[in-house]
This record gives structure tokens, sequence and C-alpha cells, in this order.
């Protein structure tokens, strides 16, 4: 048996099978109705491969159209074909007999009043062609396309529609998520119909063991058959007549000749010969499919209609592992709780973000207009009121339910002093007061003495929204939030711009910490200085520590910042940061008092 190529998925692979091939198995068994991604359009070679009329050519192509038909329409459609609904239509607005015809109409049948929800726009032969998403689906489900993909920001962003192109950026499979694809035809109440052809074309040297046999019924309809062809594509065996016509009424040497008026016997000349087709004897194979299919839309519509739908997601409540849904929750009195790693799924995630109130409330959101009110308890859990919770879009509740747990440790006291007693506490979290230190640092340094102590970098503000106690739910992640902090402060400072207040003796070299501790030792003390600057340098210390730094290392960094290895990590996180906040705060005050006059004369 002859091999030829098959491409998939898992890339170019041998298809020995040439008599399965030709079945079209997997397109006649393929329920789109069931899929999770939805054609709307395509025209597209899945292979090409070789030159046509000649030995090795293998070529399959899929074709496929859509429109979108009232429901009651479905009926009057199932006679409908590819004759009916294809790729070869292009979509403008016209007028005829004074009525105008928009461009979304299906035009082939206009009784039926189908609507056509890819668009496809030829401008010229120089330009690509353009197939356009109708806007109402864009308006609707309020997408925002980026590149070839059309996304839903208040679904957290997810894929829509992705439009696929070929190898020379012309666009060929267009394609949309059934669940946002059949919502918004349950709230038009309309279906879908797809129509699509398919066909398997090989030429071979000699014949190959393959039968063909025509099969239709309600679904599809399928045929195929064997040619025989000489090499350069022309039928086997046959000859063709040429017919050769010319004028010989005109003068060429006239300056403006004439050949107005219709030819006749007497101003043509004409000759006709016959040519017999040569060359080697090929065996072509070809296979079509049509196929029709309906797809269904939902029966409710959640996301265009805002159609209720029965709860399905269930949280732990109290101690004993009651479970209730957003139904009950939306009417109770009580909070709820949850492991600390799911302020980072949803506060790292596209359109999310993460806000502090205090040193133990903030504010999480993981889609911009979503935020919700948490607060941290006495073991570093996160509690948020229930309600909250419970008014939440299902998908944003469904990331939190995966972090629930069973109440433990109360409910956070400055979460209860906020939401219960109206009294809300005037601590403060440093991680509210990183960024701005340091901004704060240059601008004194750069007033009393001229110089920027911090380089500032592009990358820095997008790393600041991930400096946070919440990364550091397991060790692991408390030293990769030393190394993230130890970016932005010992790594970001300016030894050189800080040796030009105060040089280190001839072949010593600072560091970044060392030359900002000396700086500061010329308005301190340098035993107090070297105490503001520790948290910095335990901090850039335990840096390596996901680097195999050895434990006594380790130890003498945590001691550096009198860090409590016994509490939770995340409370660890908290001290570390808040020591960080304040040697940066302490450096600023003391440069405030810097003679910046005394300074000009030293230098």
């Amino acid at each position: 048996m002859v091999n030829i190529l098959k491409i998939e998925k898992k890339g170019l692979v041998l298809l020995n099978d040439l008599q399965k091939w030709f079945n079209f198995d997997e397109v006649k068994n393929k329920k789109y109705n069931k899929s999770v991604w939805i054609p709307l359009r395509a025209s597209q070679d899945i292979i090409s491969k070789g030159t046509y009329g000649y030995s090795g050519y293998v070529k399959e192509f899929l074709g496929l159209a859509s429109v979108a038909f009232p429901l009651k329409e479905k009926v009057n459609i199932k006679e409908l074909g590819w004759d009916d609904i294809n790729i070869g239509s292009e979509y403008f607005g016209y007028v005829e007999d004074g009525n105008y015809h928009s461009s979304e109409e299906y035009q082939r049948h206009p009784e039926l009043n189908g609507i056509n929800l890819v668009l496809k726009q030829f401008i010229t032969s120089d330009e690509k062609t353009v197939w356009h998403i109708h806007q109402d689906i864009v308006l609707t489900l309020k997408l925002i396309r980026e590149n070839d993909v059309w996304l839903s920001p208040n679904q957290g962003y997810i894929e829509v529609i992705k439009l696929t192109r070929n190898d020379n950026g012309n666009p060929c499979l267009i394609e949309m998520r059934a669940e946002y694809l059949k919502d918004y035809l349950c709230a038009r109440e309309m279906g879908l119909y797809i129509s699509l052809y398919s066909d398997k074309d090989t030429i071979f040297d000699t014949p190959q063991k393959i039968s063909f046999y025509d099969e239709e019924n309600e679904s599809f309809t399928y045929k195929g058959f064997v040619a025989e062809l000489h090499e350069g594509g022309m039928s086997y065996g046959q000859s063709m007549s040429v017919l050769h016509v010319s004028r010989n009424d005109v003068d060429d040497n006239e300056d403006l000749p004439d050949i107005s008026g219709l030819p006749n016997d007497s101003n043509i000349d004409s000759h006709s010969y016959s040519k017999k087709f040569e060359g080697k004897k090929l065996y072509r194979y070809v296979a079509d499919l049509y196929k029709t299919e309906w797809i269904e839309p939902a029966k409710n519509s959640p996301i265009v209609r805002e159609d209720k739908i029965p709860a399905t997601i269930f949280f732990i409540v109290d101690e004993v592992g009651t479970k209730e849904n957003k139904d009950v929750l939306k009417h109770s009195g009580i909070w709820l709780w949850f492991k600390p790693e799911v302020m980072m799924t949803l506060s790292h995630r596209r359109g999310g973000s993460l806000a502090w109130y205090s040193k133990d409330t903030g504010k999480v959101n993981c889609s911009p207009d979503y935020g919700v009110h948490f607060g941290v308890n006495s073991l570093g859990l996160i509690n948020v009121y229930a309600k909250d919770i419970a008014m939440l879009p299902d998908w944003q509740q469904q990331i939190w339910v995966g972090f629930n747990i069973s109440p433990e440790g109360g409910v956070s006291q400055e979460l209860l002093d906020s939401q219960v007693h109206a009294t809300p506490v005037d601590t403060k979290a440093p991680e509210a007061f990183l960024y701005d230190g340091l901004n704060q640092l240059n601008k004194v340094s750069s007033e009393k003495l001229g110089i920027d102590i911090y380089k500032k970098h592009e990358f820095i503000p997008e790393l600041m929204k991930k400096i946070h106690r919440f990364r550091a739910f397991d060790e692991e992640g408390l030293f990769a939030l030393a190394k993230d902090i130890a970016r932005v402060t010992a790594d970001s400072f300016d030894a050189s711009a800080m040796k030009t207040i105060v040089a280190p003796p001839k072949k010593v070299n600072w560091g970044t910490l060392k030359s900002l501790e000396n700086l500061i030792s010329e308005k301190i003390d340098n035993k107090f200085a070297r105490e503001i600057t520790a948290p910095l340098v335990g901090i850039y210390e335990l840096r390596l520590a996901d680097a195999h730094l050895p434990s006594s290392k380790i130890q003498e960094a945590f001691e550096l910042l009198n860090i409590d290895r016994s509490t939770p990590t995340i409370f660890q996180a908290y001290k570390m940061m808040h020591d960080c906040v304040t040697s940066i705060f302490t450096i600023i005050d003391i440069l405030n008092k810097w003679d910046s006059e005394n300074n000009k004369n030293q230098n």
C-alpha cells in the first residue's frame, strides 16, 4: 500500500490505510452540535502536497459555511445544501426592486430570514480577503479582539472566537466556543445551519486497492471515483480539438485600426486540428463529501439574556462541612474561609488586582469590575462575607470554591471591625507602601544629594503587582518573594551614584547595600546604619535560598529579618515586607535631614 501524508495536531504523520482515509469516517461521524468549538466558516487545505497531474499529488480540502435561522424556519431548511450555503458567496448590501438588502441577510433565499454570522469581504486582488464576525455578536457578548482572537473580559478573558490563517496569511477557519454561541442563539431564538464540502484527491502511478460506493442520507452525501490520466492531468486516451479564428480585415500599419462590426465569413480566417493527449498513464482517486448539520441553541441564556439557572456551586459554611449555594448565601449573615493560595489565583490572572485597606484587609479582583472585600485571620486564612461571594458571577465562584475550607481560626478581627463594628482600624499594609517608598527615596536623594539612589526599570511597576504576602503560601513562595523584593531594592540601587557621595577606600569595592549603609553612616551611628539596612541584607541573602543556599546561611538571613519561622509563611512574608518598608522610610527620614550645603562643600 502506498503511503500518503496527513496533517494532524501532532504534526506530519504517515497514513497507510488509504481506504479508511477515503471513507471520510471522521467527518461523517463528527457531531458539531456536541463540539466545544463550532466552526462558523472554513476554507482550508488540510493537506496540499505535490503538483496536480503528477504522481504523488495529495490534496484534502474542507469548505464550511453557516447561517443562523429562526427556530421556526428549521422545518424549511432541511433541503438546503452546498448549492444554497457555501463559501463562494460574497457579502455586501444591495438594492433590488427599490428595496435595500443588508450584507448580514442570507440572500440566496431571502424568504427564510437567515443571518450571516461571518461575513466575507473581498476588497481587491491586491488585498487579503477579510472575514468579519457579525458586530452584534461582538457587542452583545462584550468581546474585544486581540490579533485573531476575540476575548470576553467580563468572563475572565476567556477565548470566545478564534481565527486561523493559512501560510499566505489569508483566513481559513473561524470557530466559536459552543457555550457562547449557543447562549447567543438561545437569546435570539435561532439555530445555526452548517453546510460543508470536503474532498480528497490523490494521483498514483499504479492502481490502488481502493473501492468507492455512493452513500446518501439526511446528513451527508458521499461519492467517489477513479480516473485514468496522462501525466500532466489530461484524461487518458482522449484528444482535444482546437479551433483557431482570426480577423483579416485590419491593417496593422494603420494609425487607428478599427475592428467594429460583427465578424463574418469574409473577414475571418479559421482552421482546426486535433491533438491526442500523451504521457505516462496515471491513476487519480477522488472522494467528495457534502454534509449539513443543525446546531441547536442552548436551553438557557445566562450570558446574554441573564437567565437564572439552578446553582451548582456549593461552599462549606460550618465546622461539620455543611454546604450551601448562592441562593442561600445571598440571604445569610456569615463569612466563608479560604486558603491563602486563592489570592494568587485571583489577583495574578489577567484583569485581576489586589489592594489594601489596612494591615489585614483589602480588596481582591479577578476581573476589573468585580471586587471582594477580604480579611486575613489569625491563622493566615482568608475570610470573605458570604453574600459578597454569592453575588459574583458563577465563573468567579468556581475559582473561589476550589480554595474553600472549613472554618478555622475565627473571622479576621480587622474585617469584623470594618464590616460589623463600623470602626475600621488605622493599621497599614506594607504592600501598599513599597513602591511609593522607593519613589520617595529617589525624590529626597535627588533633592538632598543630587543623585538617584534607586534606578527605575520598566519592568518594576508590573513586578510590584506580584510583591505581596500571599506569594508565600509555602516556604518556596517565601524565597521567590524575597527574590522579587531584592530585584526592586538591592538589585535596583545605584552603587555608582552613592559612591560619588561617599567613596570606598582604595582597592575596596562596595556593593549596593554596603554603599547605602555607608552613605547613611555619614549622618548616623554606624551600628544604627547597619541595623537599618539589615532587613534589606536579609532579603538579599534569602533570594539565593532556592539556589541551594546552605541551611546555616538561610538561618542567618532569617535572623537578620528577625522572623519567627514557626509562624505561617504568609506572616513571615508580612514581617519581611514590613521591615523592608520600614527600612526604606527610615532612610528617607535620615536623608531628609541631610545638610545639602555641607554635602556640596564635602564634594
